[in-house]
Order: C-alpha cells, then structure tokens, then sequence
C-alpha cells in the first residue's frame, strides 16, 4: 500500500471539501466509512489515492420509518443493523440479500451506500497488471478471452464484460429508490435506477456521481404485500461466496394470478439490473412453473457468454424461475431469517 494522508471531517460538507478531483483514475482522493472495499483495492495497488476522508462520524447512521410505508436510510447504516431492522424483515427480499452477503464481520462494518458502490471482483481488474479499460483505459479487456467464469453476461460490451457483485443492489432497485447525495455543489437526489452506468466505451466510469459526491441517505417506499419477497443466490459454496446468479423477487398476487411483479437480476449483469420487461409480461399471468421458466428465459433473452460463463445464461434462467416459484410459496408473514 503506498502512503496516504487520512482526515476526519466534522461534517458531510467539510468531507466533500477535502477530496481531491480524480483527474487520472485512481489517483485523485477517496472516501472511507466501512473500508471493505476501498482498503482491499488500495491493499491490490488497483487504487492509491493520496488521501482517506474518514466518513465514520459525519454519515448518517438508522432507519427511519414514515406512515405511508416510506423508509428513509442514513448511508451509514451497516448491513447488520439494516438487516435485522423489523422495517426490513417485513420485506424479507431486502434483509436476505444483506444476511446472504458478506460474514458477520464484514456485515457489522460495511455502510450501505458504500456497498452500493462496491467494486467488481475481476481478476483482471484486481490485478493490476493484466489489459483492463475499467483500471486503465484503452488498455483492453483481458477477460473476454481469458478466465471470466464469474463474470457478466447481460450488458456487456466489447469494451468491458466485469459483472456488478453486490447483492443488496439488487434488492433496493425493486423499491424505486431515491439517493440522497451531497457534493461541493450542494445536495441532490438521485434515482438508484439511474445511478449505475452501463460500460460501453467508457468502462472506468461506474455511477454518475461526482468526484467529490457521497451517498448520505437513501429512500424507498415499500408496499405491504413486500412481505412476499426473496433473494435467490446461487454460488459456489453456501456461505459468504459471490452471486453466480441471484434473482430479487417481489409479488403482488391475487390467487395465483399476477397483480404486480418485481424482479432484479444480480451476479450476471454489468450494472444492478432489473428486468422491468419481464415484470410486465408477468402481470395477469396466472404463475405456474411453466409461466416462471418463460419469465426466466426472457430476462435472459440477449445474455451473451464469453466462453467459460456460457453456463451462467441456462443458470440465470432457473434462478429467475426459482425465484419466483419460493416468493409464490410465500405467505406474506413468511421471513427465512437466513443467516448464510
């Protein structure tokens, strides 16, 4: 890790004061709260930025609960405090993907808007040494021709195929989220749908915030029939492994008839993705498993493999298919409590 300067504002406004522009990627300031991903990258000499701004007092930490079912989230909060919120476990889609996530350790560290921001586990990009136009651009993308099992197969270009690995990112963007944010230029709010950047040419730019810009709050409405919600992981081990695909899954169901349909896809894509065409083929289906493997295969219609991650775009289709047929089996009251 190369030297850097670490500094402790006192407030959101004197932290967005002190961070450097970026200018060359990688080399200008970074925020700090939870550190899960940023020291690991800085460990990796992927990122050295000259300084640290600390954010562990200044962010925003609890949920706060309004009377129309909106849920306004301090960027602080840790996944484990969220997690076990009595307003998350009544959408159990939102405290599944926190609990399914990262060990207790990391749960009771890391902030939820710095996991909302965290990096992609590409080899290539963690390396520090292989081509990668997300690390350096016009390098090229090794990993279209090298070791991509665990990468991206919807929203690909033929700049960058990394895949998003965040869990609870996928759960939040069934809920229209809105971002509070704070920048040298003042507040602003954000749709989370709107926040991720696809790659196409320009892979090294991830969200539309700032260089100077923090997530201090987020806000999401949740409906009451939330309670029939799931976060489907499939991994490679059972515990704390990232997603090979997940699906977030939330209904809405008169019968066995689709009033409403959510439904995110994770571990596959480049960027949180949401497959609002699937949700609206969904609606009035009557949802048998047939009905749920087409939904599955039409959120993956257009999925490209890379060789190796072929085998995610059948896989993906089963997820989404399973994920909607447990959120079925859901009673509204029904909470796994799952801790793995």
């Amino acid at each position: 890790m190369r030297p850097f300067s670490f500094r402790r504002p006192g407030s959101p406004e004197e932290a967005v004061a002190m961070v450097e522009p970026m200018g060359v990627a990688g080399q200008g300031g970074a925020f700090h709260a939870g550190g899960t991903t940023v020291i690991d990258l800085m460990k990796l000499h992927v990122l050295h930025p000259p300084s640290l701004t600390d954010l562990g007092d200044v962010l925003e930490r609890g949920i706060e609960e309004t009377g129309d079912g909106t849920l306004r989230v301090g960027a602080g909060t840790t996944m484990a405090e969220a997690a076990e919120h009595p307003a998350f476990l009544r959408a159990p889609v939102l405290s599944e993907a926190l609990w399914k996530a990262a060990s207790a350790q990391l749960r009771n560290v890391a902030t939820l808007g710095g996991n909302l921001l965290q990096r992609t586990r590409c080899p290539y990009f963690r390396d520090n040494v292989s081509a990668c136009n997300k690390r350096e651009p016009g390098s090229g993308c090794a990993a279209k021709d090298g070791i991509n099992r665990l990468l991206a197969v919807l929203g690909t270009s033929e700049e960058c195929i990394a895949n998003y690995p965040g869990d609870w990112a996928n759960a939040l963007i069934l809920f229209d989220a809105v971002l509070e944010t704070r920048s040298g230029e003042g507040g602003r709010e954000i749709a989370f749908d709107d926040l991720h950047v696809l790659p196409g040419e320009d892979p090294a730019r991830e969200t539309i915030l700032g260089d100077d810009e923090l997530i201090t709050a987020i806000r999401l409405t949740v409906p009451d029939w939330a309670g029939r919600s799931v976060y489907t992981k499939v991994r490679d081990r059972d515990s704390y492994a990232f997603a090979l695909t997940s699906a977030a899954v939330a209904l809405d169901l008169d019968g066995e008839t689709v009033r409403e349909a959510r439904l995110a896809i994770g571990g596959a894509a480049t960027v949180p993705w949401r497959a609002r065409e699937v949700e609206d083929w969904l609606q009035g289906q009557t949802l048998t498993e047939d009905v749920a493997v087409e939904a599955g295969r039409r959120a993956f219609e257009g999925a490209q493999g890379w060789g190796e991650n072929d085998f995610k775009i059948p896989l993906g289709r089963d997820t989404v298919a399973r994920g909607l047929m447990e959120a079925k089996a859901m009673t509204p009251e029904t909470n796994s409590g799952d801790s793995q």
